[in-house]
Protein backbone atom coordinates (compact mmCIF):
# COMPACT_ATOMS: atom_id res chain seq x y z
CA UNK A 1 0.00 0.00 0.00
CA UNK A 2 0.97 3.67 -0.13
CA UNK A 3 3.69 5.21 1.95
CA UNK A 4 3.02 6.75 5.34
CA UNK A 5 3.59 10.51 5.36
CA UNK A 6 4.39 12.64 8.38
CA UNK A 7 2.24 15.75 8.64
CA UNK A 8 3.67 19.23 8.88
CA UNK A 9 1.71 22.35 9.64
CA UNK A 10 4.41 24.52 8.08
CA UNK A 11 3.67 23.71 4.45
CA UNK A 12 1.02 26.11 3.11
CA UNK A 13 0.75 24.28 -0.22
CA UNK A 14 0.01 21.03 1.58
CA UNK A 15 -2.56 22.73 3.78
CA UNK A 16 -4.29 24.08 0.67
CA UNK A 17 -4.27 20.62 -0.91
CA UNK A 18 -5.90 19.14 2.19
CA UNK A 19 -8.54 21.86 2.24
CA UNK A 20 -9.34 21.25 -1.40
CA UNK A 21 -9.70 17.54 -0.68
CA UNK A 22 -12.24 18.31 2.03
CA UNK A 23 -14.14 20.70 -0.24
CA UNK A 24 -14.50 18.04 -2.93
CA UNK A 25 -15.03 15.05 -0.63
CA UNK A 26 -18.70 14.90 -1.65
CA UNK A 27 -17.69 13.56 -5.06
CA UNK A 28 -15.72 10.76 -3.43
CA UNK A 29 -18.70 9.79 -1.30
CA UNK A 30 -21.09 10.05 -4.26
CA UNK A 31 -18.96 7.57 -6.21
CA UNK A 32 -18.78 5.20 -3.24
CA UNK A 33 -22.54 5.42 -2.73
CA UNK A 34 -23.09 4.32 -6.31
CA UNK A 35 -20.42 1.65 -6.06
CA UNK A 36 -22.46 0.08 -3.25
CA UNK A 37 -25.36 -0.26 -5.70
CA UNK A 38 -23.37 -1.76 -8.57
CA UNK A 39 -23.67 -5.46 -9.32
CA UNK A 40 -20.24 -5.41 -10.97
CA UNK A 41 -17.75 -3.25 -9.01
CA UNK A 42 -16.12 -0.39 -10.94
CA UNK A 43 -13.67 0.94 -8.36
CA UNK A 44 -10.24 -0.66 -8.22
CA UNK A 45 -9.39 1.34 -5.11
CA UNK A 46 -11.13 3.85 -2.87
CA UNK A 47 -9.52 5.32 0.22
CA UNK A 48 -9.28 8.38 2.42
CA UNK A 49 -6.14 9.74 4.05
CA UNK A 50 -6.38 10.64 7.72
CA UNK A 51 -3.91 12.06 10.27
CA UNK A 52 -3.38 9.78 13.26
CA UNK A 53 -1.52 10.27 16.53
CA UNK A 54 -1.14 8.43 19.78
CA UNK A 55 -3.06 9.86 22.76
CA UNK A 56 -3.09 12.08 24.72
CA UNK A 57 -2.23 14.22 21.72
CA UNK A 58 -2.56 17.95 22.56
CA UNK A 59 1.08 18.45 23.51
CA UNK A 60 2.46 16.36 20.64
CA UNK A 61 4.22 17.96 17.68
CA UNK A 62 3.46 17.62 13.99
CA UNK A 63 6.30 15.09 13.69
CA UNK A 64 4.21 12.73 15.84
CA UNK A 65 1.36 12.72 13.32
CA UNK A 66 1.26 10.04 10.63
CA UNK A 67 -0.94 10.48 7.56
CA UNK A 68 -2.25 7.06 6.56
CA UNK A 69 -4.79 5.64 4.16
CA UNK A 70 -8.08 4.04 5.18
CA UNK A 71 -10.11 1.71 2.95
CA UNK A 72 -13.51 -0.01 3.06
CA UNK A 73 -14.93 3.42 3.86
CA UNK A 74 -18.45 4.03 5.14
CA UNK A 75 -20.04 7.35 6.05
CA UNK A 76 -23.09 8.42 8.04
CA UNK A 77 -22.99 12.17 7.47
CA UNK A 78 -20.81 12.85 10.48
CA UNK A 79 -18.32 10.04 10.88
CA UNK A 80 -16.17 8.00 8.52
CA UNK A 81 -15.26 4.43 9.36
CA UNK A 82 -12.92 2.03 7.62
CA UNK A 83 -9.87 -0.21 7.83
CA UNK A 84 -6.35 1.15 8.21
CA UNK A 85 -4.35 0.23 5.10
CA UNK A 86 -0.90 1.29 6.33
CA UNK A 87 1.43 -0.04 8.99
CA UNK A 88 2.42 2.90 11.24
CA UNK A 89 6.09 3.76 11.64
CA UNK A 90 5.97 5.38 15.08
CA UNK A 91 2.45 5.12 16.45
CA UNK A 92 1.83 2.44 19.03
CA UNK A 93 -1.93 2.43 19.59
CA UNK A 94 -3.09 1.47 16.08
CA UNK A 95 -1.91 -0.99 13.48
CA UNK A 96 -2.64 -2.03 9.92
CA UNK A 97 -6.07 -3.65 9.62
CA UNK A 98 -7.59 -1.84 12.60
CA UNK A 99 -11.07 -0.44 12.19
CA UNK A 100 -10.89 3.32 12.68
CA UNK A 101 -13.41 6.11 13.07
CA UNK A 102 -12.90 9.80 12.34
CA UNK A 103 -15.04 12.93 11.81
CA UNK A 104 -15.32 13.37 8.06
CA UNK A 105 -13.90 16.90 8.02
CA UNK A 106 -10.67 15.61 9.59
CA UNK A 107 -9.58 13.88 6.40
CA UNK A 108 -6.56 15.18 4.53
CA UNK A 109 -7.17 13.51 1.17
CA UNK A 110 -9.24 11.04 -0.79
CA UNK A 111 -8.88 9.06 -3.98
CA UNK A 112 -10.64 6.46 -6.05
CA UNK A 113 -9.53 4.56 -9.15
CA UNK A 114 -11.55 3.58 -12.24
CA UNK A 115 -9.91 1.78 -15.18
CA UNK A 116 -6.51 2.50 -13.69
CA UNK A 117 -7.09 6.27 -13.54
CA UNK A 118 -6.82 8.07 -10.20
CA UNK A 119 -9.34 10.73 -9.18
CA UNK A 120 -8.68 13.10 -6.30
CA UNK A 121 -5.35 12.45 -4.52
CA UNK A 122 -4.63 16.12 -3.88
CA UNK A 123 -1.75 15.65 -1.45
CA UNK A 124 -0.29 12.83 -3.53
CA UNK A 125 -0.30 15.02 -6.61
CA UNK A 126 1.34 17.88 -4.74
CA UNK A 127 4.14 15.53 -3.74
CA UNK A 128 4.33 14.25 -7.33
CA UNK A 129 4.63 17.80 -8.60
CA UNK A 130 7.77 18.22 -6.49
CA UNK A 131 9.43 15.07 -7.81
CA UNK A 132 11.85 14.93 -10.72
CA UNK A 133 10.42 12.99 -13.68
CA UNK A 134 12.27 9.76 -12.90
CA UNK A 135 11.11 9.71 -9.29
CA UNK A 136 7.54 10.51 -10.30
CA UNK A 137 7.56 7.65 -12.79
CA UNK A 138 8.85 5.25 -10.15
CA UNK A 139 6.20 6.50 -7.69
CA UNK A 140 3.40 5.87 -10.18
CA UNK A 141 4.75 2.45 -11.08
CA UNK A 142 4.81 1.52 -7.39
CA UNK A 143 1.14 2.41 -7.08
CA UNK A 144 0.29 0.78 -10.42
CA UNK A 145 -2.12 3.56 -11.40
CA UNK A 146 -2.26 6.54 -13.74
CA UNK A 147 -2.26 9.73 -11.65
CA UNK A 148 -2.19 12.00 -14.70
CA UNK A 149 -0.94 15.56 -14.66
CA UNK A 150 -0.31 16.60 -11.04
CA UNK A 151 -1.41 20.13 -11.93
CA UNK A 152 -4.79 19.01 -13.28
CA UNK A 153 -6.58 16.94 -10.65
CA UNK A 154 -9.84 15.32 -11.74
CA UNK A 155 -12.65 14.54 -9.31
CA UNK A 156 -14.89 12.64 -11.77
CA UNK A 157 -14.21 10.82 -15.05
CA UNK A 158 -14.23 12.93 -18.19
CA UNK A 159 -17.12 10.81 -19.46
CA UNK A 160 -19.39 12.14 -16.71
CA UNK A 161 -21.59 15.17 -17.40
CA UNK A 162 -19.99 18.47 -16.36
CA UNK A 163 -20.53 19.42 -12.74
CA UNK A 164 -22.86 20.11 -11.04
CA UNK A 165 -24.79 17.49 -13.03
CA UNK A 166 -25.74 14.31 -11.23
CA UNK A 167 -23.85 11.05 -11.45
CA UNK A 168 -24.65 9.18 -14.71
CA UNK A 169 -26.14 6.27 -12.77
CA UNK A 170 -28.54 8.67 -11.06
CA UNK A 171 -29.69 10.02 -14.40
CA UNK A 172 -30.47 6.49 -15.61
CA UNK A 173 -32.13 5.12 -12.47
CA UNK A 174 -35.43 7.02 -12.56
CA UNK A 175 -37.71 4.43 -14.22
CA UNK A 176 -36.31 1.49 -12.27
CA UNK A 177 -36.54 3.38 -8.95
CA UNK A 178 -40.18 4.25 -9.62
CA UNK A 179 -40.94 0.62 -10.47
CA UNK A 180 -39.12 -0.53 -7.32
CA UNK A 181 -41.15 1.73 -5.04
CA UNK A 182 -44.42 1.11 -6.86
CA UNK A 183 -43.98 -2.66 -6.47
CA UNK A 184 -43.74 -2.31 -2.69
CA UNK A 185 -44.63 1.10 -1.21
CA UNK A 186 -43.20 0.05 2.17
CA UNK A 187 -39.71 0.14 0.72
CA UNK A 188 -39.62 3.93 0.88
CA UNK A 189 -39.66 3.81 4.69
CA UNK A 190 -37.45 0.75 5.17
CA UNK A 191 -34.18 1.33 7.04
CA UNK A 192 -30.76 -0.16 6.54
CA UNK A 193 -28.19 -1.15 9.17
CA UNK A 194 -27.22 2.52 9.63
CA UNK A 195 -30.79 3.52 10.34
CA UNK A 196 -31.02 5.26 6.95
CA UNK A 197 -34.06 5.27 4.72
CA UNK A 198 -33.71 5.46 0.95
CA UNK A 199 -34.22 9.23 1.18
CA UNK A 200 -31.35 9.55 3.65
CA UNK A 201 -29.01 7.62 1.36
CA UNK A 202 -29.97 9.61 -1.72
CA UNK A 203 -29.69 12.94 0.10
CA UNK A 204 -26.18 12.21 1.36
CA UNK A 205 -25.11 11.04 -2.10
CA UNK A 206 -26.38 14.20 -3.77
CA UNK A 207 -28.98 12.46 -5.93
CA UNK A 208 -31.58 15.16 -6.60
CA UNK A 209 -33.62 13.14 -9.09
CA UNK A 210 -33.81 10.15 -6.75
CA UNK A 211 -34.75 12.39 -3.83
CA UNK A 212 -37.64 13.75 -5.87
CA UNK A 213 -38.84 10.25 -6.76
CA UNK A 214 -38.63 9.05 -3.15
CA UNK A 215 -40.66 12.06 -1.99
CA UNK A 216 -43.25 11.44 -4.71
CA UNK A 217 -43.70 7.95 -3.27
CA UNK A 218 -44.29 9.12 0.27
CA UNK A 219 -40.83 9.42 1.82
CA UNK A 220 -40.86 11.49 5.00
CA UNK A 221 -38.69 14.58 4.33
CA UNK A 222 -38.12 15.02 8.07
CA UNK A 223 -37.39 11.44 9.11
CA UNK A 224 -34.30 11.14 11.30
CA UNK A 225 -31.50 8.63 10.97
CA UNK A 226 -30.50 6.45 13.90
CA UNK A 227 -28.06 9.15 14.97
CA UNK A 228 -30.55 12.00 14.58
CA UNK A 229 -29.84 13.56 11.18
CA UNK A 230 -32.56 14.57 8.74
CA UNK A 231 -32.31 14.28 4.94
CA UNK A 232 -31.80 18.05 4.78
CA UNK A 233 -28.97 17.92 7.31
CA UNK A 234 -27.30 15.13 5.33
CA UNK A 235 -27.53 17.10 2.09
CA UNK A 236 -26.18 20.23 3.77
CA UNK A 237 -23.33 18.31 5.41
CA UNK A 238 -21.70 17.81 2.01
CA UNK A 239 -22.94 20.96 0.33
CA UNK A 240 -25.49 19.41 -2.04
CA UNK A 241 -27.37 22.67 -2.55
CA UNK A 242 -29.70 21.42 -5.28
CA UNK A 243 -30.75 18.45 -3.12
CA UNK A 244 -31.32 20.74 -0.13
CA UNK A 245 -33.51 23.00 -2.27
CA UNK A 246 -35.54 20.01 -3.47
CA UNK A 247 -36.07 18.83 0.11
CA UNK A 248 -37.09 22.28 1.33
CA UNK A 249 -39.58 22.56 -1.51
CA UNK A 250 -41.19 19.34 -0.23
CA UNK A 251 -41.46 20.44 3.40
CA UNK A 252 -38.07 19.50 4.84
CA UNK A 253 -36.84 21.56 7.75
Amino acid sequence: MAQVHFASGNDPEMQRAMEQARKTFRFFWRELAWEQRRIVPALELSAIKVPFRDPPGPQETGADVEEMWVGEVDFDGRTLTGLLLNSPHRLRTIQEGDRVEVPWNHISDWMYVIDGRVYGAYTVNLLRSRMPPEEREAHDEAWGFDFGDPGNIQVVPASHPPQPAEHPMALNMGPSLRDYLKADPQRVAARNEKGFTLLHDLSLAGTKSGVGIALEHGADPNALTGHGMSPLQLANALGWEDVAAELKARGAR
